[in-house]
């Protein structure tokens, strides 16, 4: 009877750790945008290159100021995010909406809270890096 009595309050011991909230560390934060290359294409008679791709920007977030060494275009697809053009006011921007930022500016986004998604062209110097952190 007592190796019942032990084996049941073993089973109730474990079935109660399972119950008990530990805790976890604090989740890492997602990266605020993520950039998926779609297709990439040399300017004909140039030293650049087209890059097409999808920029996914997290919910309430900015993505940092940033600079692109040549023009980029978009297109919201989904969401909405406030573009930040150094030198210009603030432009909210929805989907179906569409934007430029000229070469070498400095801009940031700040997402809403759906986040968003954007279809984007950028035309850069061969070599040089699709966009670079911006003090």
């Amino acid at each position: 009877m007592g190796r019942r009595v032990l084996a049941t309050v073993l089973l109730v011991a474990v079935g109660l750790l399972g119950v008990v909230d530990v805790p976890r560390p604090p989740a890492q934060p997602a990266e605020p945008i993520k950039r998926t290359p779609l297709q990439k294409f040399d300017v004909p008679g140039t030293n650049y290159e087209t890059v097409i791709g999808i920029a996914e920007i997290a919910p309430d977030v900015s993505v940092g100021r940033h600079t692109h060494p040549g023009p980029e275009s978009g297109y919201v697809l989904e969401g909405d995010f406030t573009l930040l053009v150094e030198g210009h006011p603030p432009r909210p921007l929805k989907a179906g909406d569409s934007y430029q930022v000229p070469p070498g500016a400095v801009h940031d986004a700040r997402s809403g809270a759906r986040g968003a998604k954007v279809i984007a062209t950028y035309v850069v110097e061969k070599g040089k890096p699709l966009a670079s952190p911006a003090n």
